[in-house]
This record gives C-alpha cells, sequence and structure tokens, in this order.
C-alpha cells in the first residue's frame, strides 16, 4: 500500500485543533461530570428518617436522582448526543422563543457555538450519570462506623461528608474515575456527527478531500493511542501520590 503521509502534513494545523478541542471538551466534561456525579451521588444516598421529610428526600430527591442515572447510563450516548442537538438546545437556545435565551444573542450562539454546547452538555450528562455510580459506590464502601463519629463529635451531615467520607472514598474511587475519563476521551469522536472539528472531524474532512481512508484514520487512531496512554499514566502517578501520602 502507498502511504501519502504528505498529507497528513498538509492538514496538520487541523488534526491539531482537532486534538485540542477533543482534550477541551474531555476535560470540561470531566470536571463537570464530577461535580454533578458527586451531588447526584449523595442525593441518592440521602436520607431522612422521620414523618414527611422522609417522602420528600424519596421522591424530591432520590427518584430524581436515580431517574437521571437510569437515563443516562440505559441509552447510547450517540443517541444523547443528537436528542440534545436537534431537540433540547433549540428548546433552550432560539432566536425566536428559546426557552433560557433568544434574540440575537441566541443565534449568534446557535452559528458559532451550537455544536460545542450541545456536545459538551452531552458529554457532561453521560459522564455524571457514571460518576454518580462511582461515588455511591465509593461513598458506600466506608466504614459506617466513621459516618457515625463524626455526627457524634457534632459534625453536620455536609461536614462528615467533606472532611471524613469523601476524602476517604476519593482515594477509592480514583481508578473507576480515571477509567471513566479514558472512556469519555474516546467516546467525544460522536460528536463529530453534529459538526463539532475534533479529531474524528479532522479525519474525515481529510478522508473526504483525498478519497483515502488508512492515514487520517491511521493518525488519530495513534493520536487517541497517545492521549489515553498519558491519562493512565497520570491517573497511575495520582495513585501513588495519594497511597504515600496515606502511609505517611
Amino acid at each position: 500500500m502507498d502511504f501519502r503521509w504528505g498529507m497528513i502534513a498538509e492538514y496538520m494545523p487541523l488534526f491539531i485543533q482537532g486534538m485540542q478541542m477533543t482534550l477541551g471538551i474531555t476535560v470540561i466534561a470531566v470536571v463537570l461530570g464530577t461535580l454533578i456525579g458527586l451531588l447526584m451521588g449523595m442525593a441518592r444516598l440521602a436520607e431522612a428518617k422521620y414523618g414527611w421529610q422522609r417522602y420528600a428526600v424519596r421522591f424530591l430527591v432520590r427518584l430524581p436522582a436515580t431517574t437521571y442515572v437510569t437515563f443516562f447510563r440505559g441509552t447510547p450516548l450517540f443517541v444523547q448526543i443528537l436528542l440534545i442537538h436537534f431537540a433540547l438546545m433549540p428548546a433552550l437556545i432560539h432566536p425566536a422563543d428559546g426557552l433560557l435565551l433568544s434574540g440575537d444573542a441566541a443565534r449568534e450562539i446557535r452559528q458559532n457555538y451550537g455544536a460545542f454546547l450541545s456536545g459538551l452538555v452531552a458529554l457532561t450528562l453521560n459522564a455524571g450519570a457514571y460518576i454518580t455510580e462511582i461515588f455511591r459506590a465509593g461513598i458506600q464502601s466506608i466504614d459506617r462506623g466513621q459516618t457515625e463519629a463524626a455526627r457524634s463529635l457534632g459534625m453536620s451531615y455536609g461536614q462528615t461528608m467533606k472532611f471524613v467520607i469523601v476524602p476517604q472514598a476519593f482515594r477509592r474511587m480514583l481508578p473507576p474515575l480515571g477509567n471513566e475519563a479514558i472512556m469519555l476521551l474516546k467516546d467525544s469522536s460522536l460528536v463529530s456527527a453534529i459538526g463539532l472539528a475534533e479529531l474524528a472531524f479532522a479525519a474525515r474532512t481529510v478522508a473526504g478531500v483525498y478519497s483515502r481512508y488508512w492515514e487520517p484514520y491511521l493518525t488519530i487512531s495513534l493520536v487517541y493511542l497517545v492521549l489515553t496512554l498519558a491519562m493512565a499514566a497520570g491517573v497511575n502517578w495520582l495513585e501513588k501520590r495519594y497511597q504515600i501520602a496515606h502511609h505517611r
């Protein structure tokens, strides 16, 4: 086979921009998804012992969190991206009758940032659902005596979670959180379907120009491989740092 790497060199700026977009949307989605996961994980574990508070927590806190997790873990990410881009975002941001934003500002955002916002929302919500379960499992893995001891010292539920439970659970959650970040990096290629100029979109563009597929898709495969290996190495480094700090 005659590999034409010159075509990759010609479109190298496009691949670099695509890599930057892939990394940027992944990092933002992981950070926001972690925040959502922490809140939803605590919501899924929320409890109340007395009267109406118990029913309020069950139906107003735990049920919405469970519904959110069930939907985003039980449906394909690709479908979620299409649903958010073509249905949800036009309802929220529309020049005529957007629920959140309308007028010229909405038109500007839709034209220039529509694909980015849709992709970011979809990846964030999807990651948040999986990270919710990571946090829930991590928090439940901590001995209940830790919570009881903290509460006996006068700590509130929020203080107990912030200073006692979550820091201990985070060490156990780090490997699955790292795996989720790596999966999200690879799954970000799906947003090319809505026109976001990331790595997969760059490869598809070059393949369309030259009608050749080995070179562009092998190129982004290598880039994804390098990025995932780098992220895995970073997670391993963090694990070792936490282990050292724990033994001290």
